[in-house]
């Protein structure tokens, strides 16, 4: 795959250039069947098994491990940190990546991802925001949520994220749970900035996504989903890459330029302000 062979540009502290990721070739041109189509649209999540093959996903793989090195730095990618139960401090997740990584700038803007999500929504996709989860050994997991209770109507209507696995993703590593049964045409069951309760849980089933690296889960942003902790000495990273409807405008810029008001990364927070995790 050539868009895969290019290595990082090189400097994480000069901002790459890159065209917009509008998606409309990917439009034309996604991977995704009529069958896998009418599955997503069935269950509002589809898995797709070995979407990148061993080699790419090893890419993938080295392209995390690059990142995850990086040092802290104001206004540039956002690094955010979690206490394990023994009270160390660990990588917990990254986002606003891509204008400092032109090899997850060209994945995002690839025909299997943006191409596969501008089929599910049925017209071009734009990027709305890129992120990893590491789940490093000790991390937590995350509590019943929607994705859309994060304020992202505020945006758009509708998002669909493609789930890259990186790392083998098990029930002991606490792999993606995916309510079994939903809808998504139901929009929101719970408030916004909480997670969801047992009542508006109940009569759903958790389904466990266990899956090797290069496969690929697509749901949309009001499927319910969950994760537990890692319990195990290895890593479970993820690599999320968010879409909405290209009709509905590019807001990536906007929404980080929020996020830092409201969320901070570590190294930009107010020495005695509070900054609470909400969904």
């Amino acid at each position: 795959m050539a868009a895969m062979r290019h290595r990082h540009d090189g400097s994480m502290m000069k901002k790459s250039q890159a065209r917009p990721l509008t998606g409309d070739d990917g439009f034309r041109d996604g991977p995704l069947d009529a069958a896998q189509l009418a599955s997503f649209h069935a269950a509002s999540h589809l898995v797709v098994r070995g979407l990148f093959d061993a080699d790419e996903a090893a890419e993938i793989a080295r392209w995390a491990d690059e990142v995850q090195a990086w040092p802290e730095l104001a206004g540039r990618y956002m690094m955010y940190f979690e206490h394990t139960e023994g009270g160390g401090r660990i990588l917990n997740r990254m986002e606003n990546l891509l204008p400092w990584h032109a090899g997850f700038r060209q994945l995002a803007g690839g025909a299997r991802l943006q191409g596969a999500c501008a089929q599910l929504f049925g017209e071009p996709a734009v990027l709305f925001k890129d992120k990893i989860n590491f789940k490093l050994p000790g991390g937590g997991g995350f509590e019943p949520h929607q994705d859309a209770q994060a304020g992202w109507l505020r945006y758009a209507g509708l998002h669909i994220t493609a789930l890259v696995t990186i790392d083998p993703a098990t029930i002991a590593n606490g792999c993606l749970e995916m309510a079994d049964g939903f809808a998504g045409t139901q929009g929101l069951i719970g408030s916004e900035w909480q997670p969801l309760d047992g009542g508006q849980l109940a009569g759903l089933r958790w389904q466990p996504i266990e899956a090797q690296p290069g496969d690929v889960v697509f749901f949309d942003s009001f499927i319910p989903h969950r994760s537990a902790p890692n319990r195990t000495d290895a890593a479970r990273r993820v690599l999320y890459f968010t879409y909405n409807r290209a009709s509905e405008g590019d807001h990536l810029a906007r929404y980080y330029a929020d996020k830092r008001l409201s969320y901070p990364p570590d190294i930009e927070r107010e020495a005695g302000r509070e900054y609470r995790y909400r969904v």
